[in-house]
This record gives structure tokens, C-alpha cells and sequence, in this order.
């Protein structure tokens, strides 16, 4: 049975993709901690990221490091957060999001009901700014 990350990988729900490439997508979260909030997720279905192959758990990481620097440049935090933690959908993904402080870390802070047009500007941001670090093969139009 696919997942629901794998459901948004093939476009049978809709997802704000910012990087697409064949073994690694990154889309914004519906739920996020703070503008840009972003997930990597290898296109393989893999539960845990311990369950992963080195260089699939490799390239994933790149990926985020990658987004993480942009967000930095792009929405002027600090630091870029990460996390793996797995429990919401049993498929690797790794959170990544703008950061000031360790207060931006408290997942209770989840905005449950983001605004879909800030959401779609803060996508296009992100895209904007990968594109100008030299990622744009890697960038979806939208």
C-alpha cells in the first residue's frame, strides 16, 4: 500500500514540490513550524531513515543541507532546523525549516491551518532562491 508521501510523489495529491530529482523529492509540509518548512523524502518507500541505504540516507541529507542553506539566505534565520522523526507517515522524511531558536524545535507549534497563498509564496521563494544558488535542474516549475 503507498504511502501518503508516495501518493504526493505521483501526483495523486497535490504537494508544493521545491526539488524533484529521481531518487529525492522536497515539498513543503502542510503543517509547518515556520515559513519555508520543508520535507526530503527519498522517492523509495523506506520506513525508518535506519533502514535506509547509505547512499540513499546520504543523498537525502544533501538534499536538506542544500534547502536548509537556502532557507537561511531566503527567509533570514539564524539556522536551518532538521529533524527525523517518523512517526506522522512510515516513510523516510527529514523536516527542515527556517530557524531563530531552540523555541522554533516544539512541533505543538504546528500551524495546523496555514494560509494556502502564503504557503504557495513561500514555495516559490524557496524555488527562487534554489534556483539562484545553481540548483535550478532540480527545481519543478511549481
Amino acid at each position: 500500500m503507498s504511502t501518503l508521501f508516495t501518493k504526493i510523489i505521483n501526483g495523486e495529491i497535490p504537494g508544493r514540490f521545491v526539488w524533484r530529482e529521481d531518487d529525492v523529492v522536497a515539498f513543503l509540509t502542510a503543517g509547518p513550524l515556520a515559513d519555508g518548512h520543508t520535507l526530503v523524502v527519498p522517492t523509495e518507500e523506506v520506513d525508518r531513515w535506519t533502514d535506509a541505504s547509505p547512499e540513499l540516507l546520504a543523498r537525502v541529507m544533501e538534499v536538506a543541507r542544500r534547502i536548509g542553506a537556502v532557507q537561511v539566505d531566503v527567509f533570514g534565520a539564524a539556522r536551518a532546523g532538521l529533524i527525523v522523526a517518523g512517526y506522522e507517515i512510515n516513510h523516510l522524511h527529514v523536516h527542515v525549516w527556517p530557524s531563530d531558536s531552540m523555541a522554533d524545535f516544539d512541533f505543538g507549534a504546528v500551524d495546523q491551518h496555514p494560509d494556502p497563498a502564503r504557503l504557495d509564496a513561500n514555495a516559490e521563494k524557496l524555488r527562487e532562491g534554489l534556483r539562484t544558488a545553481g540548483y535550478a535542474e532540480q527545481v519543478p516549475d511549481a
